[in-house]
């Protein structure tokens, strides 16, 4: 088994390493902004905007939106406070400036739970909203913290408590008020075989109908590990169950169509591919609101490839004389699921210029370290990138997913990117981190020619 780096503790999140405090850091200041202006410096902390302790971004966003802001700033290295005003022109970004969004986000008094509604405004995750206060629900409609993403799952009582737990109700009662409350709602649910598929389905659709804020409804199947006692099977072992899905949801998605011009329910793109049916066209996913939760993210690819084989032949050539040149193949690492789309696009690449072989090839990473039905790419771990690529690369360009890293640059099983590469090269590899979408990684080959 390959070791995992120098890092000692092994880690099971994406979430930053840095340490917390109160306030918020300032990450960076512009010569010439307005915090430089005012004296802020780098490490120094914000401690309070108008009277108001900054609890996260939100509170930041929020009080200093205006053309003045009274700020209490940390010193440390005089372990003092001082009041300092921020003065911003109409128009200009003082956030940008000053302090860093993501860093404000993590650092705040209060530390951001997995199932914290702000990370739902602010990142875009999915919570339950069965832990919000009434004040918190205040707070989301005076400050219309909006689109909303809300774990929804199932509609009738005894299938979310099975689903969510004991305080399911209180997250209808609260997604109920803020739908009232005209807030825009983004839903998901996670389809679970025997549970809240079939007529609870159904119960679930004809709610979310009733709802006009309700914008858009991603069903994603429901993914298990090895370690998993509730479940051992899902949608990917059922092409008829798939299939079922497919057929229940489309009179919904034509309703919606017809009557507010959005598709408005929306299949992840597991359904199609084990359902073994074609991908729905771009018109039809609404500008992919949900891109990131695995809605339209293979139709995307498809409509990427094709622009890029027809209007990037030039680059393309390039790129292959280079690695023809340099004697080497390009493998761009995938999990399981994504072999087929990275497949179609190294086909694709030779068939544009008329090459015999393909220069590129897919690597997928089996995923050994959850298992399970278990194989994106944006859970690839080290042990198992590193027991399954080759120990000999030196003939090889290997491009690693940037998905598989955390902020901070660490694997799921605590693995640093730099390690990775470090270990990689000493194969013989040429490592390149990127985005492997078609026209980010074609940017990042022609980025290392240079």
């Amino acid at each position: 088994m390959p070791t995992t780096g120098p890092k000692e503790t092994r880690r099971a999140d994406y979430a930053s390493t840095r340490d917390q405090a109160d306030g918020a850091w300032i990450a960076h200041v512009a010569d010439g902004s307005p915090a430089w202006e005012a004296g802020l410096e780098e490490g120094m902390r914000v401690l309070s905007v108008n009277g108001v302790e900054l609890r996260d971004i939100i509170d930041w966003r929020w009080e200093a939106d205006g053309e003045l802001a009274e700020l209490e700033v940390y010193v440390p290295q005089e372990d003092e406070v001082y009041a300092c005003d921020l003065e911003r022109e109409a128009g200009r970004n003082v956030l940008a400036s000053c302090v860093e969004p993501a860093e404000l986000c993590m650092l705040g008094r209060v530390a951001l739970r997995d199932d914290d509604y702000r990370l739902s405004f602010l990142q875009g995750n999915f919570v339950t909203l069965t832990n919000v206060t009434d004040e918190d629900v205040q707070r989301i409609i005076d400050c219309r913290l909006e689109p909303m993403n809300v774990s929804l799952h199932a509609i009738s009582p005894e299938v979310r408590r099975s689903l969510i737990g004991r305080n399911a109700q209180r997250g209808i009662d609260v997604l109920e008020r803020l739908l009232r409350a005209g807030i825009e709602v983004h839903g998901q649910i996670v389809l679970c075989a025997g549970i809240n598929d079939g007529d609870e389905l159904r119960r679930t659709l004809d709610w979310v109908e009733s709802w006009p804020t309700f914008t858009s409804l991603a069903l994603v199947p429901m993914g298990y590990t090895k370690y998993s006692r509730r479940f051992s099977s899902s949608f990917s072992e059922d092409r008829e169950a798939s299939q079922a899905v497919v057929r229940l949801l489309r009179p919904y998605q034509e309703r919606a169509r017809r009557e507010l011009g959005i598709t408005r329910f929306q299949l992840s793109d597991e359904f199609y591919l084990d359902a073994n049916l074609p991908v729905p066209a771009a018109d039809t996913y609404d500008g992919y609101p949900q891109f990131y939760d695995g809605i339209g993210m293979l139709r995307s690819f498809l409509d990427d490839t094709t622009s890029i084989c027809a209007e990037r032949k030039r680059d393309l050539s390039k790129a292959a004389r280079w690695l023809d040149d340099q004697d080497r193949t390009l493998f761009v690492v995938c999990g399981e699921a994504a072999k087929g789309v990275v497949d179609d696009l190294c086909a694709s690449w030779a068939s544009a210029l008329g090459l015999a072989m393909p220069c590129a090839e897919a690597y997928p990473i089996r995923n050994d370290y959850y298992g399970g039905d278990v194989n994106v790419t944006g859970l690839i771990v080290s042990c198992d990138l590193l027991a399954q690529l080759p120990k000999d690369l030196h003939r090889h360009v290997v491009m690693l997913p940037e998905v598989m890293f955390n902020f901070d640059h660490v694997t799921l099983d605590g693995d640093t990117q730099e390690h990775i590469v470090e270990e990689l090269a000493s194969r013989g590899a040429e490592v390149l981190v990127c985005v492997t979408t078609p026209g980010p990684l074609l940017d990042a080959l022609l980025e290392v020619m240079r």
